[in-house]
């Protein structure tokens, strides 16, 4: 069963779906093609014809491609924070092991085979538009990591959380763009990367402070 939520300002409002609805078979058919193939490459036409939903059925409840691709999006924005705090929460009052948590989680995900890089970061490079709905999504998406990585930031005695979190997103967006090309092993140094990263700004506020 495919469980959605729509971020703030999303093209349309969305429920949950019944086992079996249209727009569920829609999306679990749109979902993986776009991110396997990308969202400009397959056309309306493809995700009609594997999901056995009727066109006119299609477009009356997404209106167009373009916020069928913002649906998809959605539902992977769901489901990457729903992994995002399951991470976290295993390390409660350790915001060290939770920021290496979520990059080493990061760095396993995207050594997998079948991975093609974030879906955010291939949409919003597809669609420069910025009042296109799914890279709005896709900015949204980016901006979101960049607070909730801020907050966990926060809690170290850290000289520059800001700077530090905006270090971290860029390491993790790095190795999302890398991915299959370097191997698993460059994509594994981005735990070390992050653990340089967090005990620096550690010991020179802590050497400040003396």
């Amino acid at each position: 069963m495919v469980l959605t939520r729509v971020a703030k300002n999303s093209p349309r409002r969305v429920r949950k779906d019944a086992p079996g609805s249209a727009r569920q078979r829609i999306l679990e058919v749109a979902i993986p093609l776009f991110y396997q193939q990308g969202a400009r490459a397959i056309g309306i036409d493809t995700v009609i014809a594997k999901s056995g939903v009727a066109k006119m059925s299609l477009y009356r409840i997404f209106g167009s491609k373009d916020e069928l691709i913002a649906a998809c999006l959605a539902e992977r924005d769901v489901s990457y924070w729903q992994w995002f705090d399951s991470v976290v929460a295993r390390h409660p009052g350790n915001p060290r092991e939770q920021l290496l948590a979520v990059v080493r989680g990061v760095a396993l995900r995207t050594s997998k085979p079948g991975y093609r890089g974030c879906f955010f970061l291939n949409t919003a490079t597809d669609y420069v538009d910025s009042g296109h709905p799914g890279r709005k999504l896709a900015v949204r998406h980016k901006e979101t990591l960049a607070s909730r990585l801020l907050k966990i930031c926060r809690q170290l005695p850290a000289r520059d959380p800001s700077g530090l979190s905006r270090q971290l997103v860029l390491l993790i967006n790095g190795a999302q763009a890398t991915a299959g090309m370097l191997g698993k092993k460059t994509q594994m140094e981005l735990v070390k990367a992050a653990d340089r990263l967090i005990d620096g700004g550690r010991e020179e506020h802590v050497s400040r402070a003396k």
